[in-house]
């Protein structure tokens, strides 16, 4: 029997990953789970990702491009006149508001690596990006910092179902950056 030509398999794969964790979270996940999802066979699963860590950071990775998307797309960090601590109120406010599912999918497997080491580099990889970028407009540690802080933001909207406070989050931003 021929084998099928199915360029897009690997990519279904990934994406039914991220569905099943968005909705069974990571317990769920298996290549059982993602195979009946992405309607592949179990073995193509295995071939493409051998571990579910490796499919894992493919889905973090995924994940990661989000917020990467949302900062590309306003496009203010170029502009050294911009209100840096209002660009960032705008982004959490901005990716926050939309699908809650999705920047709940994304925090899941973020701390993930907290259990799952082969995650960090992932991890790490989407904090140093955004320091990278933010220091285009401030030095490295306030970079570092502002990283932090918006992580922490995140989390507590997320966890504790406070609404999102840009205003807040403005002035916050603001009394860290020099």
């Amino acid at each position: 029997m021929a084998r099928r030509y199915d360029p897009e398999r690997r990519q279904r794969i990934i994406d039914a990953a991220i569905r099943v964790v968005g909705e069974k979270g990571i317990a769920g996940l298996s290549h059982r789970t993602v195979a009946a999802e992405a309607d592949v066979p179990l073995g193509s699963t295995t071939y493409h990702f051998k571990t579910l860590d490796d499919l894992l950071v493919a889905a973090l990775r995924q994940a990661n491009e989000g917020f990467a998307k949302v900062i590309a797309s306003r496009g203010a960090l170029e502009d050294p006149d911009t209100d840096l601590a209002a660009e960032l109120a705008g982004w959490m406010g901005e990716w926050l508001a939309g699908d809650r599912t999705g920047v709940e999918l994304e925090y899941e497997l973020y701390l993930a690596a907290l259990r799952r080491p082969a995650l960090r580099p992932v991890a790490a990889e989407w904090a140093r990006d955004l320091a990278d970028r933010l220091s285009r407009r401030t030095d490295a540690v306030t970079a570092r910092a502002l990283v932090a802080l918006l992580d922490g933001i995140c989390l507590q909207v997320l966890l504790t179902e406070v609404p999102y406070d840009e205003e807040y989050a403005r002035e916050v931003l603001a009394r860290v950056i020099p």
